[in-house]
């Protein structure tokens, strides 16, 4: 520490977020700059629906169409207007490139985009996690949050980064095909080295629950594990998805002692011990999406309805589409700000995707028996 420094006293880390719930006061908001559609490669196609999929072999390395853009990012402007008008301070990454090539000694590909921070980036107290992620197109995407991390850390934060992987062909099992509802589970992944990507996690203190999923691996839940040590217990959810990825539409945490669970994919007597005693909310049937383009692009399943934003633990952003959930939030208590974010489906996510809380008001607390 500098002279300069030690006379102005300890740094205070910009970063803090503890929950999902806490007051929100500073969020980074993912863009749509250079957006390319994901290189084919079989950890892209079995985790999105198979319409999707058969479609990304024709398309992949290509730029997204203007029209489909410019719907989304019109969208998501108004997200963050919503947001400034809450009082959250709103930070954004670097514009990309994502029809540039790149690659290492075993594989090349072209990029992605940077839509969604929450899948790169885990955010646990003070410190900035950059995950290992499984797919090759999203091999240097948190390169474009840079600026960002760099002022974060120089201003107090933590910085950490998860081993970088190889993504060789020992990480995927070949020929591999979803299991059928009356087959035991497996995952495309094997267990040749940690990946994990943060939207399989969410946090609730000193508890964070985890969903085994077809980007993140035993390895990577157990990395995380040693990594946080001690002082914090990982929980690993149950889910009957067949083709599981991110957890947010599966298991999502609103408020102390509040869960949002997925019917179809949550048995709600198989979950964790550690959520025993929470009240237990069963999302609603989702309202059904008619317009062919985004049925037909979106890189989500249906359940995107559960893809929330608390602002704290009453006030929550949801999307304006989906009426029966804003319906729902409203009858357990939480005051709902719907929104509009239907057309940012194509790349990726809704609100809770879209977002990754740097700051929220509050400290590190036990919300478990």
């Amino acid at each position: 520490m500098s002279a300069e420094a030690a006379v102005a006293g300890p740094l205070v880390s910009p970063v803090n977020s503890h929950n999902e719930w806490d007051p929100l006061e500073e969020i980074i908001v993912g863009r749509l700059d250079g957006a390319t559609f994901p290189s084919d490669h079989p950890v892209v196609s079995c985790n999105v629906p198979p319409w999707a999929g058969r479609m990304q072999g024709v398309v992949s390395g290509f730029s997204y169409p203007r029209v489909m853009v410019e719907r989304a990012r019109r969208e998501l402007d108004q997200f963050v207007v919503l947001l400034q008008s809450l009082g959250v301070t709103v930070t954004r990454p670097d514009a990309i490139d994502g029809r540039k090539r790149f690659g290492t000694p075993e594989w090349s590909s072209r990029g992605f985009c940077n839509a969604c921070p929450r899948d790169s980036m885990l955010v646990v107290g003070d410190e900035i996690i950059e995950t290992p992620m499984a797919w090759p197109c999203r091999y240097f995407e948190t390169h474009s949050y840079r600026t960002l991390l760099k002022d974060y850390f120089r201003r107090g934060a933590r910085w950490t980064a998860a081993p970088k992987p190889q993504l060789s062909e020992a990480l995927y099992r070949p020929g591999f095909r979803p299991p059928a509802a009356d087959e035991p589970m497996r995952y495309l992944l094997t267990e040749f080295e940690p990946v994990f990507d943060a939207a399989d996690f969410v946090r609730a203190g000193r508890d964070l629950f985890v969903l085994r999923s077809n980007v993140t691996n035993g390895m990577g839940i157990e990395w995380m594990r040693r990594h946080l040590g001690p002082g914090y217990r990982i929980h690993e959810i149950e889910s009957r998805c067949r083709t599981p990825m991110h957890i947010d539409t599966t298991l999502m945490l609103l408020a102390p002692g509040k869960v949002l669970v997925n019917p179809e994919y949550i048995d709600v007597d198989r979950l964790p011990d550690a959520l025993k005693s929470w009240d237990v909310l069963v999302a609603p049937e989702p309202d059904p999406i008619d317009e062919r383009l985004l049925k037909l692009t979106s890189m989500c399943g249906k359940w995107l309805s559960m893809n929330l934003l608390m602002i704290d633990e009453k006030r929550v952003i949801a999307e304006r589409h989906h009426t029966g959930t804003l319906r729902a939030l409203e009858s357990w208590g939480f005051e709902p700000i719907p929104c509009d974010l239907l057309h940012y489906a194509p790349f990726g996510g809704s609100f809770h995707c879209a977002t990754l809380d740097v700051r929220r008001r509050g400290g590190l607390e036990s919300y478990v028996d």
